[in-house]
């Protein structure tokens, strides 16, 4: 049976596909740097590699017919040299949608750069292109248990924030049925601003939750605490664009024959990440 590798495989993205892949029968190969602490499924062939060091994937790659590639930004050169030279012969790389944007800005720069990547590599490919993910709310966890009040900028920001078990869905099926070239664009169900969502989580959990509005100078001196500043711009000029909801998309519905999972489900999903407050520094993925 052909295997099929999911890079970045213990992220939220990644972790949710391979289960998907499990239970559709296929061979599935993870890449992790840190197999002993992946907590994978079992049925998992679990492999130590680094997308940043291509002398690290010799093994992960062998006997690969598709890849899921995680975006490593600037880094994704030697992995597609190496995956060409092993045999793989399909691609599904995790984009994001703001390489739609016009102008896309810096992150949307750097995923344009990932997708120029892959084409350049000559093997076929699928983009999945998330808006951003309804994971990324789990940054303001600390806030909601330890009083209860989110601060940020641009309350009324209306955006369509994706569960990524349903990012995960889509790109298995991009892997088990490959049709190169296509690119699939993806919301969730809902255009939700930050405050309602606030509100949301608190409903769900049973908790007081509110968003207070702070100005953006506050809200970006903690965004470049932990990323690069044309990064923490970007996320804040998004959100000052939002004044009208960002259309919602039937993309996921099309895809897997079931609705998109609301923002109420995924908050249910994840309560045990929000009751654990410390957990609120939770990767951002950059869309």
């Amino acid at each position: 049976m052909p295997v099929i590798l999911v890079t970045g495989a213990t992220g939220n993205v990644g972790r949710n596909l391979v289960q998907e892949l499990i239970d559709a029968g296929e061979k599935v190969r993870a890449l992790t740097r840190d197999p002993a602490t992946s907590a994978l499924p079992d049925g998992v062939e679990t492999v130590a590699g680094d997308l940043s060091r291509p002398e690290t994937l010799a093994t992960a790659l062998r006997g690969v017919d598709r890849a899921f590639l995680f975006p490593v930004l600037g880094a994704l050169d030697g992995f597609l040299t190496a995956a060409k030279e092993a045999g793989t012969r399909h691609i599904v790389l995790l984009s994001s949608d703001s390489v739609t944007f016009s102008p896309p800005g810096w992150i949307g720069e750097k995923h344009l750069a990932c997708e120029q990547a892959v084409i350049d590599s000559g093997m076929s490919w699928t983009f999945v292109r998330p808006t951003v993910f309804m994971a990324n709310d789990l940054g303001w966890a600390h806030q909601i248990t330890h009083g209860g009040t989110v601060r940020g900028a641009y309350g009324a920001a209306a955006m369509a924030p994706v569960d990524e078990r349903d990012i995960a869905a889509v790109a298995a099926h991009a892997l088990r049925t490959p049709r190169p070239g296509t690119t699939y664009e993806l919301t969730g169900p809902q255009a939700l601003s930050q405050t309602d969502r606030v509100r949301v989580i608190g409903e769900v959990l049973g908790l007081p939750a509110r968003f207070l509005q702070v100005p953006r100078e506050d809200v970006r001196r903690q965004l470049t605490g932990h990323m690069p500043p044309p990064a923490a711009d970007f996320l804040l000029d998004q959100l000052a664009a939002q004044a009208q909801p960002t259309p919602v998309l039937p993309t996921i519905e099309q895809v897997t024959g079931r609705p998109a999972h609301t923002y109420a489900e995924w908050v249910a999903h994840r309560a045990a990440d929000f009751g654990g407050g410390q957990r609120a520094e939770a990767r951002v993925h950059l869309s």
